[in-house]
């Protein structure tokens, strides 16, 4: 299985970017994805997930309102829309996943399979 992250960068504050992660080796459909982020310095915590059809979704309350989750289940992709960003946003962005478990905050520790990650970095 791979994950491939892409789509960081440098945004000022109150802008946004798009995060994809590109699946491999799994089907995927089958799959619940998870996107987590890791600041420096501090333990990495999960950001959002999304169910095998897209119709459920879960957000961590720092990010409800500004982030979006999606997937294309066609591409083998999952999406981060990030708006309205704030400097404590900045942070590695990793996507992930498990066939066992729901990505989660309290299953960070028991995913097996996860992207390589991508910076994310918002200036005030």
């Amino acid at each position: 299985v791979q994950l491939q992250a892409s789509g960081g960068g440098l945004v000022q504050a109150g802008g946004s970017l798009r995060l994809s992660c590109a699946a491999s080796g799994l089907t995927f459909s089958n799959y619940v994805m998870g996107w987590f982020r890791q600041a420096p310095g501090k333990e990495r915590e999960f950001v959002a997930s999304i169910g095998w059809s897209g119709r459920g979704t879960w957000y961590a309350d720092s990010v409800i309102g500004r982030f979006t989750v999606s997937r294309d289940n066609a591409k083998n992709t999952v999406y981060l829309q990030m708006n309205s960003l704030k400097p404590e946003d900045t942070a590695v962005y990793y996507c992930a996943t498990d066939p066992r478990h729901i990505p989660t905050a309290q299953t960070i520790g028991s995913l097996d399979y996860w992207g390589q990650g991508t910076q994310v970095t918002v200036s005030s």
